[in-house]
């Protein structure tokens, strides 16, 4: 085995001169560059970007004016490009100025128009599910490029490379009901323990309004995606043991995630596959909210990289690196934890101790799919650019009006 660390290729937003051989565009181009040379995108090959292209009115998204630089470029190694995503997202994606005209190549359901083209895969009853359906675009595909906006999420604290293909490489009542489904694999309320009274209460004191109650039932659940574990229910139940916080809920979720990424990679010879992440708009929540939101991060830059665990390492550690800006905090994330002896990330900070967003890539690679052992390599670095030789600008070309 190979002791050499795998490279992940960075482009800062940062730049040596205000020139556009030093910008970012020229970064993510030349990284772009690398990938494809790297992957031997042969022509053609049928080529998948998966990406989130949004919902309602987020505006946060992966820019379009990147999307279509990368699509030119591999459409001019004779391959077929083409953008997937969920049904619901392809349909609306012209809101957000996605459309075939504008990215270049066509925008095509990943599951098909009726979210009705699947193939199962065997999961072996984890968190009490046999099988998920994978998305049958992605079986037609020769090529995977995974094309992700970091940022992060209320049910696992993080959205990025892995979320990307754990979510929306699959069918909606997979995505819903059986991925998302893994964090209620453990019990939460003791029905024999708790009274309707208890019940009630937890309800109106849950800060995050994360707690519902069906009195017919006798059934408290909690939604995980809003819930920030400041452990006021377990303040509210007194020690009667009725209601739980099992850490298992929250890393069910991930390891289901680890779970099915790990399924749709298995569709691709491994050096058919590449990952390019924005680390720009980092936002608390994903872009499944539908509007927009304050950013929490700084804009850093771009990643690229062959090893989905590399990058996403990666990518956590340059915002761990960066850190919060405290003032961004939406003020209804109320339990937010600042305090600089622990050794927190910035987005556990926001989501909550149960919501590591290292975790999900430490299942990924415990699976061998990749390793967290990885080297920056700079692309364009201000320092380097502002030693560079400038070529000739020309202003207002292709065309000229004068």
């Amino acid at each position: 085995m190979s002791s050499e660390k795998v490279k992940v290729y960075f482009g800062s937003v940062q730049h040596g001169r205000a020139l556009p051989f030093a910008s970012f565009a020229a970064k993510v181009d030349k990284i772009t560059d690398i990938l494809i040379e790297q992957t031997k995108i042969e022509p053609k090959d049928k080529v998948a970007i998966k990406m989130h292209l949004g919902f309602s009115d987020g505006y946060q998204t992966l820019p379009v004016f990147f999307i279509r630089r990368i699509v030119e470029k591999i459409k001019k190694t004779g391959a077929f490009p083409f953008i997937t995503d969920n049904p619901t997202a392809v349909y609306n994606a012209v809101n957000r100025g996605y459309t075939e005209y504008t990215c270049g190549c066509p925008i095509i359901p990943i599951a098909g128009v009726k979210d009705g083209y699947v193939s199962s895969v065997g999961i072996g009853g984890f968190a009490g599910f046999d099988s998920l359906d994978l998305a049958g675009v992605l079986k037609d595909a020769d090529v995977l490029v995974d094309l992700s906006h970091i940022k992060g999420h209320g049910a696992c604290g993080f959205g990025g490379a892995i979320k990307n293909l754990a979510l929306g490489g699959y069918s909606g009542p997979t995505r819903w009901k059986k991925i998302h489904g893994a964090n209620y694999s453990s019990d939460m309320w003791d029905k024999e323990k708790g009274t309707p009274e208890l019940a009630k209460k937890l309800v109106e004191m849950c800060p995050y309004h994360a707690l519902n109650y069906n009195e017919e039932k006798h059934e408290l659940r909690r939604n995980y995606h809003d819930c920030r574990q400041c452990m006021t229910c377990l303040e509210v139940d007194q020690g009667m043991g009725a209601v739980k916080l099992p850490r298992e809920s929250y890393t069910a979720f991930q390891e289901m995630m680890a779970i099915a990424t790990q399924k749709v990679l298995e569709t691709f010879k491994p050096e058919k596959i590449f990952y390019i992440s924005f680390l720009l708009q980092i936002t608390a929540y994903c872009d499944c909210l539908g509007m927009g939101q304050p950013f929490i991060v700084n804009d850093i830059g771009v990643v690229g990289s062959t090893d989905i665990v590399a990058i996403e390492t990666a990518s956590l550690d340059l915002i761990k690196e960066e850190g919060l800006i405290e003032k961004n905090i939406p003020p209804f994330f109320k339990n937010a934890d600042f305090d600089p002896e622990k050794d927190f990330h910035p987005f556990t900070r926001v989501h909550g101790p149960y919501k590591d967003p290292y975790e999900v890539v430490r299942f990924v690679e415990k699976m061998g799919i990749g390793t967290s052992d990885y080297e920056i390599v700079e692309i364009l670095s201000p320092k380097e650019t502002s030693k560079m030789e400038p070529p000739k600008r020309q202003f207002e070309g292709e065309p000229t009006f004068f």
